[in-house]
């Protein structure tokens, strides 16, 4: 007999935002699916990009734009209620998409923002989104970046960590996940030169005694000679995991404006779902 699944989270707000692509449209439909799992509260947000030359010029055609998101949103909270998931829906205009993402959560306090990778306008950085960069670079609370076609799971986890405080954050939150979920939970620490090996077998070894204690069972994955993005995507593909979950940042801190670019490369190469956690920030 399959057990039925455990929400692994004190989930009991969660805004999902939308644009109507279909890279966020996986990402709504899986935070319905969680908000099911959880009894979680779901907002579901769409914000409407003010861009103030062309409203100018077709005055109406905003007007009309909102109207059919209203629609759109509507059929959606339909769907969400044969489902027995709470849904509401909010639609804003602002000339900053992701500044009325980072406020409307604000506002609801939620547990965590869900996201596409991308949105419409498909690559414009080099890894992902670029609003879903900056919400997350940006937010409070931590960032579930689902990507199209991806199923949000949390049988098998892999968390990585340097050390840093974000990855102690991301170890206590797939710990705490794994021990309620009953998970198969992997670890990973990358030496990307000879030199490192020492320090992630450390690593590795203290988050092995600290599940112990716990009483999780996990495996310790400490790959070596890689880019530190690809060996954990790999490591994630090899191990056929459900979920990563990882910090904002590593040890170097804001080594970019927003996050870490270790962060950014898993989020643009995995397929997996990828909990970015916030706490550990000072």
């Amino acid at each position: 007999m399959v057990a039925k699944p455990v929400c692994p989270g004190e989930w009991d707000r969660l805004l999902v935002c939308t644009d109507g692509s279909p890279e966020s449209q996986g990402a709504v439909a899986e935070a319905l699916a969680l908000g099911r799992l959880c009894g979680s509260q779901v907002y579901v947000l769409q914000v409407l990009e003010i861009i103030p030359e062309f409203e100018a010029v077709a005055p109406d055609l905003m007007v009309r734009l909102e109207e059919e998101i209203r629609s759109q949103l509507q059929a959606l909270k339909a769907e969400a209620a044969k489902m027995a998931v709470s849904l509401t829906t909010l639609v804003r205009r602002s000339v900053s998409v992701f500044s009325a993402i980072l406020e409307e959560a604000a506002e609801i306090r939620p547990a965590m923002i869900i996201m596409g990778r991308y949105g419409r306008t498909g690559l414009t950085r080099l890894l992902m989104g670029s609003v879903t960069a900056r919400v997350i670079g940006h937010s409070p609370v931590n960032v579930l970046v689902v990507p199209r076609q991806a199923i949000v799971a949390f049988g098998r986890i892999l968390v990585a960590s340097d050390g840093s405080p974000y990855s102690l954050a991301a170890w206590e939150e797939a710990l705490s996940m794994a021990k309620k979920a009953d998970s198969v939970l992997f670890a990973i620490s990358v030496a990307q030169e000879e030199g490192d090996l020492p320090q992630a077998q450390k690593i590795v070894h203290q988050l092995l005694a600290a599940a112990n204690r716990e009483g999780v069972p996990l495996q310790g994955l400490v790959p070596t000679g890689q880019q530190i993005g690809d060996a954990i995507v790999q490591a994630a593909l090899r191990n056929e995991v459900d979920l990563i979950i990882l910090g904002s940042h590593g040890r170097t801190g804001l080594t970019r404006l927003l996050m870490g670019s270790v962060t950014e490369r898993v989020i643009g190469h995995a397929p997996q779902p990828v909990l970015v956690v916030k706490r550990g920030m000072k």
